[in-house]
């Protein structure tokens, strides 16, 4: 199912001019159905079926990556998906090792746990200059040089001799390893319309959400199998070293439309577009004053700050959960390491039901308010499937609260923890795809910040988890995240109702070239 609705009662339908200006959809609400243009947008480019206005036009140009073919595409799609499940799947490895890092270093689980922190936090921070660099020299190259250095830092960490080594190698690898996590929706806006984005965003958030409960759930077993955490991390470099073979075989979709089709950079070799050789000669067109500015004007708007901060309150206590639940169930409940392997399929089960149900839900919430409002889909929209997700996130975390004071049988932290992250699951599509909605403009500068929110709201909660546990107990503490929780919901009823005006006001992102 598409965004599009088929048909509308006669006294909803409103003609729509015959152009498409995105930025002005953006302000005023997307209309795809061709019937409800004055014209039948006639003259616009529409899908195959010829239902569906394409929102932004193409260009003529095969260059234009709108134009390539869908196989092209989503090959492309699926190597940045993979790409940015790598960052939070190797910090996801680090949660396992620290019981057997603390054994061999002879230090608290504690002290080892901050080289987990320290690599998260810096993740978030690789989003911004990620975004910064590739808005001027072009996505590949960026790509390539980020991943070069995460593969040599994860080696690195592999090899550490020494706790103080292994910290500042993780701390470096997160400050490179987020140039396709952090930029999702950058490569999503340059490859595919906006009727086609809700599908693609949650084909896209499934692994890098997936990403942190397959790290763990995969170092358990070969931790426990080998009895060295070091092969953890080389399972990483592997992955890591996979990557970097596939980004050679990527394209490069950078591609402005608002210049002429004669003025954009020569297609001649992939190659050169891989090394960037390509996209400098056309680097006058770029502003990179202005690539440095888009992420702080991007943080200037309302409806990006209250996602920023939704997202934080809520995926902190995500990983809150994820990061401490090894340390739970083997202190509490005397689990090995095989035993924690197989508790980690409750992330990997709940995240592929949030992405199986978003697959359609999202598509549906859409056709749903289209067929209510004139057949015009506003990005406010995209807020509607939050309000359930919120609700499964808190009522999860109050169970679990409980369930881990009172030491309940560890098939309900098992349950109401994969259902924590479906609700996850759920809301990271939803507020994403609203503010590439709100600003497709600035497709990679909200997706910095949305990923900023997702990392810096997990270091936060790592950092205080544990020992705010300890003094308070799991009840009162999981309490207290529930009750954080639902207020954050409020911020989502705001944006419902005042949302539009605020755009309106505000104004547009300042153009990056």
């Amino acid at each position: 199912m598409s965004d599009s609705p088929r048909s509308f009662p006669k006294e909803l339908i409103v003609e729509r001019d015959v152009e498409v200006d995105e930025e002005t959809d953006a302000l005023e609400g997307y209309v795809l159905d061709a019937s409800l243009y004055r014209d039948g947008a006639a003259r616009l480019k529409k899908t195959t079926d010829g239902s569906t206005v394409l929102i932004p036009q193409p260009s003529g140009s095969p260059d234009d990556p709108l134009n390539w073919s869908a196989g092209k595409k989503y090959y492309i799609l699926a190597v940045i998906a993979f790409l940015a499940f790598l960052p939070d799947y190797t910090a996801g490895t680090g949660i396992v090792t620290v019981i057997p890092q603390s054994i061999q270093w002879n230090l608290q689980q504690y002290h080892v746990q901050q080289a987990v922190v320290g690599n998260i936090f810096t993740i978030g921070v690789s989003g911004i200059f990620t975004i910064v660099l590739s808005n001027y020299f072009g996505r590949l190259p960026i790509l390539l040089i980020f991943q070069c250095i995460a593969l040599g830092t994860t080696a690195w960490a592999a090899a550490a001799t020494s706790f103080t080594s292994f910290m500042t190698a993780r701390v470096l690898m997160g400050f490179f390893c987020s140039a396709a996590q952090g930029g999702g929706l950058l490569w999503i806006k340059d490859l595919f319309f906006f009727h086609e984005h809700p599908r693609q965003i949650n084909a896209i958030e499934f692994p890098i959400i997936l990403s942190p409960y397959f790290g763990p759930l995969i170092t358990a077993f070969v931790t426990n199998g080998t009895g060295n955490w070091r092969w953890s991390f080389w399972i990483c470099t592997i992955l890591w070293a996979v990557g970097l073979l596939l980004i050679f075989t990527l394209d490069e979709t950078l591609y402005d439309r608002s210049i002429p089709e004669h003025e954009q950079f020569t297609r001649r070799s992939r190659w050169l577009r891989v090394f960037g050789i390509e996209q400098a000669r056309s680097r006058k067109q770029r502003s990179f004053r202005q690539s440095i500015v888009g992420p702080l004007v991007a943080l200037t708007k309302i409806p990006v700050i209250l996602i920023v901060i939704y997202y934080f309150l809520n995926f902190a206590w995500v990983i809150s959960v994820n990061t401490t639940i090894s340390l739970w169930l083997t202190n509490y409940y005397g689990f090995t390491l095989k035993n924690l392997g197989f508790f980690y399929f409750f992330g990997i089960t709940g995240v592929t039901i949030g992405w199986f149900v978003g697959h359609w839900l999202h598509d549906a919430v859409g056709y749903y308010y289209s067929r209510r409002h004139a057949g015009c889909i506003e990005p406010e929209a995209r807020l509607i499937i939050t309000y359930p997700a919120t609700l499964l996130m808190a009522v999860s975390l109050l169970i679990l609260g409980f369930a881990v004071q009172h030491h309940w049988h560890y098939m309900v932290l098992a349950l109401f923890a994969a259902a924590q992250c479906v609700g996850i699951m759920i809301a990271t599509t939803a507020v994403n795809a609203y503010l590439l909605d709100c600003f497709p403009e600035a497709s990679g500068e909200v997706s910095a910040w949305v990923s900023i929110g997702r990392i810096w709201g997990g270091f936060m909660a790592s950092y205080i988890q544990l020992p705010w546990v300890g003094q308070i107990g799991a009840a009162k503490v999981l309490g207290i995240q529930t009750a954080i929780t639902g207020a954050a919901a409020f911020l989502i009823a705001f944006l419902q109702v005042y949302g539009k005006r605020i755009r309106q006001a505000q104004g547009r992102i300042a153009k990056k070239h």
